[in-house]
């Protein structure tokens, strides 16, 4: 869990050069207290936004991925990090600048809602979620270190 004081603190979550294409999430008010991770699309759906903390830190991580537009629709897919299947126009490419030079991707579910997914499959199954967010969040931490190079900062 980790909180968000003002909007300055959200938009310094990101990296520097993903600053400039930020746009805000609607209906959020400050400071906001952030469970597990925070997650938003722009309002023409071309960038999906996530704000998260590393396990075991509380400074926030922010990433913003572009929806791939060029898939042909065919067959389902399953989420790199919560393991749900879905249809390309559910699960599909979203992909992040490294450097000017060089894009990432991971297929994902297009609007980044894990944590509903396993809240339901947990709730389905009579289990809790907190086992499954824990690992969604160290998946999200291990493709921000190993496709970016953020590193994790301890809690202070």
């Amino acid at each position: 869990m980790f909180r968000l004081e003002t909007d300055r603190a959200l938009i310094e979550s990101f990296r520097s050069p993903d600053r400039r294409v930020i746009e805000m999430p609607e209906g959020v008010t400050f400071p906001l207290f952030v469970r597990d991770y925070l997650a938003w699309t722009e309002t023409s759906g071309a960038r999906v936004y996530l704000v998260f903390a590393a396990p075991g830190s509380r400074k926030p991580i922010g990433i913003i991925f572009r929806r791939d537009t060029s898939d042909s629709g065919l067959g389902s897919r399953i989420c790199d990090w919560c393991h749900s299947t879905g249809s390309s126009s559910e699960v599909g490419l979203l992909t992040t600048d490294v450097n000017s030079k060089r894009r990432v991707g991971v297929c994902l579910c297009m609007d980044l809602r894990c944590k509903e997914k396993l809240e339901d499959a947990a709730d389905r199954s009579g289990r809790l979620p907190r086992q499954a967010l824990e690992q969604l969040r160290e998946r999200m931490f291990r493709f921000a270190h190993e496709a970016l190079g953020i590193e994790a900062q301890p809690a202070a």
